[in-house]
């Protein structure tokens, strides 16, 4: 029993999540969650702003993931339980029609960087770049782009406009917001 308890240990995320599934042993998936509680505990904590309601929450969540993890593909189980916690926290304050705090430091936003420049014309070389890269992402990009930065469409009505799925939208505009980073930091580097 020990040996085998040593040998949940020394197992990647991946091989915890695929032998949770191949077998339906709870033990896998709960040593997996074990490992990211205290992720999931922080960002409870940090939306719900009550210990207990967070612990509450924790419990929740790993009762979620015991009956769907399975209808989810999981890359990096790290992200998508982070995910998981944070909508399953937004979901709860939406029904207490709370007013929801979020820290809009630029640490917490994975494209300030991009998105001060597209408000922002301060620095006309970064201004020029950010111009310049738009034009050259692959066309579904740049039209998302376009509609979600410029004109503060949301992804719904950007999958509505272009016949794009959801998931589509989100992904050309997650990939063009990286491939804007790339380009600019590139154009600039060469000037």
């Amino acid at each position: 029993m020990i040996l085998q308890i040593e040998n949940i240990k020394n197992k990647s995320d991946a091989e915890l999540l695929s032998l949770f599934r191949s077998s339906c042993n709870s033990e896998y998936l709960g040593h997996l969650y074990n490992r990211y509680t205290h992720l999931v505990y922080g960002v409870c904590l940090k939306y719900l702003q009550n210990c207990e309601d967070a612990q509450d929450a924790v419990m929740q969540i790993f009762e979620f993931l015991i009956g769907k993890i399975n209808k989810y593909e999981i890359g990096v189980f790290r992200t998508w339980i982070y995910s998981v916690a944070r909508n399953h926290c937004l979901q709860k304050l939406r029904k207490k029609n709370m007013e929801i705090l979020t820290d809009f430091a630029v640490d917490f936003m994975d494209f300030s960087d991009i998105t001060h420049l597209l408000y922002e014309k301060d620095d006309e070389k970064q201004f020029v770049a950010l111009k310049q890269c738009i034009e050259q992402l692959p066309e579904t990009q740049r039209c998302c782009i376009k509609m979600f930065f410029f004109d503060e469409k949301s992804y719904a009505d950007i999958a509505d406009e272009t016949k794009y799925h959801l998931k589509s939208v989100k992904s050309y505009i997650q990939n063009g917001k990286r491939n804007l980073k790339i380009c600019i930091e590139n154009r600039l580097k060469n000037e």
